[in-house]
């Protein structure tokens, strides 16, 4: 079973790791790249990426005549996606230990942020009641 796994951070500005000491900046960063590699070492890592701040974001919809109308940016908002995992696991339950490992990592001090991550699973099809 396919998951998503979505780390939202709350919104200070772009992102608030842009104002941590550097150490801190540094262990967060490690610890990523360590998730990272023991997702991909176990082979339920599928994809991971981080994406870039609210500031560069636009709310893409087809107008009319199909050509695109763009809006924003919202750096207003409560908190944004910061990025993403997917994983291949055999449980529901594994997704969710998963994502309590990458919501403890390190913040300022080293103390973990426990972060909220979304889970999702990821529908490989319609439910079969309505194809």
């Amino acid at each position: 079973m396919k998951y998503i796994l979505m780390m939202n951070t709350p919104c200070g500005g772009p992102y608030q790791v842009a104002n941590w000491q550097q150490k801190d900046f540094q262990a967060h960063i490690a610890f990523m790249k360590s998730f990272h590699r023991k997702l991909s070492a176990s082979g339920e890592l599928v994809a991971a990426e981080g994406l870039a701040g609210p500031d560069q974001a636009k709310l893409v919809r087809a107008g009319k005549d199909g050509t695109p109308i763009t809006d924003g940016v919202f750096p207003e908002t409560k908190e944004f996606l910061a990025g993403y995992w997917i994983v291949d696991v055999e449980s529901p339950e594994r997704a969710y230990e998963i994502a309590a490992q990458a919501s403890a990592a390190p913040g300022p001090g080293g103390a973990p942020l426990n972060m909220g991550i979304e889970v999702r699973e990821v529908m490989s099809a319609p439910p079969s009641d309505l194809q």
